[in-house]
């Protein structure tokens, strides 16, 4: 399906008819965990107060918002790639696989569906990357949050199956306690052996049998 020139940050989004969905995703950077996206299509005789992009938003109104939009969006859906899917096929392949899960787990279907960033994945219907959308288009806002606390929410779980990284703090990304937590313990196979700090201590911990897989 046809996918139109990026919208920059400088240009107007248009409005598009029908059912539009909002994409984004959580997780590009960390070196542990899924990657994963969100699909929102909002209801605009239902709307959600307060939508913005999740970065800018506290925990606990990320929390709010999120029972929000479940509650009150025309749909929604959550989808991922794992951990060897990124590794398998990269983290923009595996990002844009992860939408295109989301997008086909709405229903009702879009009909058009605004991405954030630059690229898009192949879907059955128009699409358009918007540049910062998280920030300009509210149906991406939404998106950002589901991603963001589902994520989230997933790492407190993992951190309670591999205690020690902390990813409970950092969710996965290359902060000091994360890094050092990699040296002294290990490498788990919820670690995207493809990102340069796990590669490398992957290359020099093999012959010691450094490792926790």
């Amino acid at each position: 399906m046809n996918t139109l020139a990026v919208i920059r940050e400088h240009e107007a989004v248009p409005v598009p008819r029908g059912r539009v969905a909002g994409v984004d995703e959580a997780g590009r950077g960390p070196l542990a965990g899924p990657v994963v996206a969100a699909a929102v299509i909002l209801d605009e005789n239902n709307p959600v107060e307060g939508l913005r992009d999740s970065k800018r938003l506290t925990a606990a109104r990320r929390d709010r918002l999120f029972d929000d939009i479940r509650e009150k969006a025309l749909a929604w859906s959550v989808a991922s790639a794992s951990v060897a899917e990124i590794d398998t096929i990269n983290i923009l392949q595996a990002t844009l696989l992860a939408m295109q899960r989301a997008v086909d787990g709405l229903q009702p279907q879009a009909q058009f569906v605004f991405i954030d960033g630059n690229r898009c994945p192949a879907l059955p219907c128009p699409a358009q990357a918007i540049i910062k959308g998280d920030d300009r288009v509210t149906a991406i806002s939404a998106a950002s949050i589901i991603a963001k606390v589902t994520r989230d929410r997933e790492m407190l779980l993992l951190d309670e199956q591999y205690p020690g990284y902390g990813l409970a703090q950092h969710k996965g990304y290359p902060s000091k306690v994360h890094l050092a937590a990699l040296q002294s313990l290990g490498i788990t196979d919820i670690h995207r052996r493809s990102y340069a700090p796990v590669r490398k201590l992957l290359e020099r911990s093999t012959d010691s049998g450094v490792g926790r897989d």
